[in-house]
């Protein structure tokens, strides 16, 4: 890689992504759907907090904004983090197949590029509850806002659950891959249901025209 991933202009990323290059590839691209999503919801909890309407939760909006920001962050650290972690499996698997030491570089490299995906799980998780807190309470013009902003981390979970499978299928020490499958699992049956929920929750207030402030 050259410059960071992250740096590039929206245009550049996006044309980055379409390249004939393994990076960014899916893994880039669901942490950068996630900052997306992170910093609506940070959007969303900033336009309340400003609100004399919403002084009671000034505290508790303050906190979203700064959590909102802090994963934003993290995610759009993890874009290039997923690449790095890429080009060592890459490095691992281009070795010489009549090399001894090749199948423990491939296999330590498979180890270490499940933790980008994974953290972006972790991370989407994180911004879907604070999203959830922001849909009680928001004004209805920005539902659509927190509704879009809990698609768009669903769809990161979702795309940085693949990239944690694709890595964990090829483990030779299947014990430690299945656990880090459950434990997507376990990410995935949580909080892609409320991930929905809120956006569902957004559609019908939208519709029966109710605002909460």
């Amino acid at each position: 890689m050259q410059d960071p991933l992250i740096d590039r202009s929206c245009r550049g990323f996006a044309e980055a992504l379409a390249s004939r290059q393994p990076v960014p590839g899916g893994g880039g691209a669901a942490a950068y759907a996630g900052a997306l999503g992170s910093a609506l919801c940070a959007m969303v909890a900033r336009f309340d907090e400003g609100k004399p309407s919403m002084a009671e939760r000034g505290d508790e909006l303050a906190r979203a904004v700064a959590e909102a920001d802090v994963i934003r962050t993290e995610l759009l650290g993890l874009v290039d983090e997923d690449a790095r972690a890429y080009a060592t499996v890459s490095r691992a698997y281009a070795i010489d197949r009549d090399d001894p030491s090749r199948a423990d570089a491939v296999e330590a490299a498979l180890h270490e590029a499940v933790r980008p995906p994974y953290q972006i799980m972790g991370a989407c998780a994180r911004a879907i509850e604070l999203l959830e807190g922001l849909s009680r309470s928001c004004s209805r013009l920005l539902l659509s806002d927190v509704g879009c902003g809990a698609m768009l981390c669903r769809g990161a979970l979702d795309a940085a659950n693949l990239t944690v499978c694709v890595n964990t299928a090829s483990m030779r020490d299947r014990a430690y891959a299945r656990e880090i499958d459950e434990r997507c699992v376990a990410l995935l049956s949580e909080w892609e249901p409320r991930a929905q929920a809120i956006a569902d929750h957004a559609i019908g207030v939208m519709k029966r025209g109710q605002s909460h402030g």
